[in-house]
């Protein structure tokens, strides 16, 4: 725990959570664009692809920055990292009937997968 506490108070270290931040707030914009455009139009199309495609490194962003807290004994930032990180929980699982780029994409991505993944078959020298 004490390396994880020094690595979080150098520059680099500051500088990944300032990152990984700015792209928490992206994710949460693009969230309430999302909520606020009209049902079926292209604007919540993409508001909806864009917030799909950042929720998961968000809530591992935000994992991370509440571990970082509780590390620090930061109690407040604490309570408001986990409840931003449950927020975006909240809204990834919440609305799963939006059309966006990543619907339907997942069974050809494990097609893909399993035919990337599958053993080559060898071919054996000819006999002469």
């Amino acid at each position: 725990m004490e390396s994880a506490a020094m690595f979080a108070g150098s520059l680099p270290g500051l500088v990944l959570l300032s990152l990984g931040q700015t792209m928490v707030v992206v994710c949460l914009c693009f969230d309430m664009v999302r909520a606020m455009s009209v049902p079926r139009s292209h604007r919540r199309y993409m508001a909806s692809t864009v917030f799909r495609t950042l929720a998961v490194p968000s809530i591992l962003v935000m994992g991370v920055s509440v571990l970082v807290d509780a590390i620090f004994w930061s109690w407040t930032d604490l309570v408001m990292g986990v409840f931003v990180m449950v927020m975006i929980i909240f809204r990834w699982h919440n609305d799963k009937d939006e059309d966006n780029w990543w619907k339907g994409k997942g069974k050809k991505l494990a097609r893909w997968a399993r035919k990337q993944l599958a053993p080559r078959p060898v071919l054996a020298p000819a006999m002469g």
